[in-house]
């Protein structure tokens, strides 16, 4: 009301971008939402069935897409839960979308949580997503009206929700490195895919925002090179990055039946520069 000058009894329907607007919004974010796409059907064959709704944003809070059953498509375009609508807090007030990329947080905003009034039938389910950068890409939402939809049901939702914004996030960022290897690293929290990706002279060249939140880089950006060893420090405990990089070694060797050669090939990286790895993590080529 202060900020945005909203009033929450208004009854206007959502406001919605033009055409070609949203022509525009899709265009800029066409590679990511190419891959987005099956994980938006996946996530929609769990959570359709009971009446929910999936969208996807941009980071200003408009929906690009939408999956819904055919039968709840009217009601989902009058609630404008449909493409071109804008869902920022600027416009709605507190709701999922809008709320979930003002905090860049994973949010249930579940009826009378809701700015409008109009809203408050609505139980909303929110992760957002991150790009290759770190910065602020989309949220994925999950909206439902069900009278008889509790929050133990909401809290179930969200966990499927905030998984599926996490392959996205990973999906996206391994087509961005495409010829790095990308190691899972331990991150604070699971609301992001803590992944690092590390080229063939074993320098850390880009990072997810939650790995850079993990290992203190720049939240936004390009990150600087840096090996690995010095990223992460060496105070004799095994970090995340040394289990994902002993296993995947681990692996390859057993896949070549112990010989390195073949192993190294198969990692993209030297026979000596994997001999220098095992030496490091102990790893016996028995």
């Amino acid at each position: 009301m202060e900020k945005h000058g909203l009033d929450p009894g208004e009854r206007r329907a959502p406001g919605r971008v033009e055409a070609t607007s949203l022509g525009d919004r899709r265009a800029a974010l066409g590679d990511f939402l190419q891959l987005a796409t099956p994980r938006l059907d996946q996530l929609f064959q769990l959570v359709g069935g009971s009446g929910c709704g999936v969208l996807l944003t941009d980071a200003q809070g408009v929906v690009l897409e939408t999956r819904c059953r055919e039968a709840d498509a009217p009601v989902f375009r009058e609630w404008g839960l449909w493409e071109g609508a804008d869902w920022s807090e600027a416009a709605e007030g507190t709701n999922g979308i809008g709320t979930c990329l003002a905090e860049r947080r994973q949010v249930v905003i579940h009826r009378e949580d809701h700015f409008y009034a109009r809203n408050t039938a609505m139980s909303c389910l929110d992760a957002p997503i991150h790009g290759p950068d770190g910065r602020l890409l989309a949220a994925l939402d999950v909206s439902s009206a069900r009278a008889d939809q509790t929050e133990g049901f909401n809290r179930l939702i969200a966990a499927t929700v905030a998984q599926t914004a996490r392959q996205i996030e990973g999906d996206f960022f391994r087509a961005a490195f495409p010829r790095a290897r990308i190691v899972a690293a331990e991150g604070e929290s699971a609301e992001g895919a803590a992944l690092l990706a590390v080229d063939k002279d074993d320098l850390v060249i880009g990072a997810t925002r939650e790995a850079r939140r993990a290992f203190g880089l720049d939240a936004e950006g390009r990150i600087k090179p840096r090996p690995a060893s010095d990223l992460l420090g060496r105070d004799g405990a095994e970090t995340g990055l040394d289990r994902a990089e002993r296993a995947a070694i681990v692996r390859a060797l057993a896949r070549a039946d112990g010989n390195v050669s073949a192993a190294a090939r198969a990692l993209g990286m030297g026979r000596a520069t994997l001999y220098r790895r095992m030496n490091r993590l102990g790893i016996g080529e028995g």
